[in-house]
């Protein structure tokens, strides 16, 4: 089993979002919208609904006039496949290739690449800075930019957000907490600001620790976490902080493959992510 969690510049406009939910079809496990990075996570299971979504999101969004606090280098901006159960580096890896070179051809989209290879981070610095796609032409699509596609394994995705608005400290506190367990990000959001963040491996730094660290320095508002997470993940967490962390049993891969019908057939998550 894959999952792939798709990334489009899109979180203002109620009816895009409903038509690329809707294109995802009994795939779809998650949407999760944010108006002010102007952006949306759908997490989906399989290989066949990341590009239906992704054909309708480049006939539907135009980036030119796309204005947001996320980066974003295209109107489908990340396309990551993850291996669940079974699955492995290698099958994300080919699910990966084989995504990229069909953006290419059917819709003319440069892709650029990331995994064992290289990270995410590299590849905005690679497609601001040098702009060689690995598939796809090589200009930017008018309207659609160029789309980031990966092989990447579980990460989870969560949001501290700050007490006081201060984005001088949050982005000295986002840059001391990086490390290769973490990616952070200090972001003004409307009259807030948040410390966003990946998670990569977070059996072993995970939404608590975040948090903690976070709140040990800065005076914390709320907690947000954005699209699923192992249950492996949330059970390391005490239930008494579940309700603080904004974490929940119904937010995880595992709860939300079986309500959709697609049990794993693996553990999804057993040691460092």
């Amino acid at each position: 089993m894959l999952e792939c969690v798709i990334n489009v510049s899109e979180g203002r406009r109620t009816d895009v979002i409903a038509a690329l939910a809707a294109a995802a079809g009994g795939a779809l496990l998650d949407v999760h919208t944010d108006p002010d990075h102007h952006r949306t996570v759908l997490t989906l299971a399989g290989e066949e609904a990341p590009r239906a979504v992704v054909r309708l999101a480049v006939e539907l969004i135009d980036i030119r006039s796309h204005r947001g606090v996320h980066p974003r280098i295209g109107a489908a901006d990340v396309v990551p496949f993850v291996p669940l159960g079974s699955a492995t580096m290698d099958d994300a890896i080919e699910a990966r290739n084989r995504f990229a070179a069909w953006a290419a051809d059917e819709l003319g989209l440069p892709c650029f690449l990331y995994g064992p290879e290289r990270t995410l981070p590299e590849v905005r610095r690679a497609a601001r800075d040098a702009f060689v796609p690995d598939t796809g032409p090589a200009q930017p699509h008018p309207t659609a930019g160029a789309v980031a596609v990966g092989a990447r394994p579980v990460l989870v995705a969560y949001n501290v957000w700050l007490a006081e608005p201060d984005l001088d400290a949050a982005a000295q506190l986002a840059k001391g907490l990086r490390s290769p367990s973490v990616r952070t990000l200090a972001l003004a959001v409307g009259d807030q600001v948040q410390v966003s963040a990946n998670l990569v491996s977070p059996l072993t730094y995970g939404p608590g620790d975040l948090y903690d660290a976070v709140a040990d320095r800065l005076a914390v508002a709320r907690a947000e976490l954005v699209g699923l997470l192992p249950r492996a993940v949330l059970h390391r967490v005490p239930t008494h902080r579940w309700a603080e962390l904004d974490l929940a049993e119904e937010a995880t891969i595992e709860a939300r493959l079986a309500a959709a019908g697609f049990p794993p057939d693996g553990p999804i998550a057993e040691a460092d992510a």
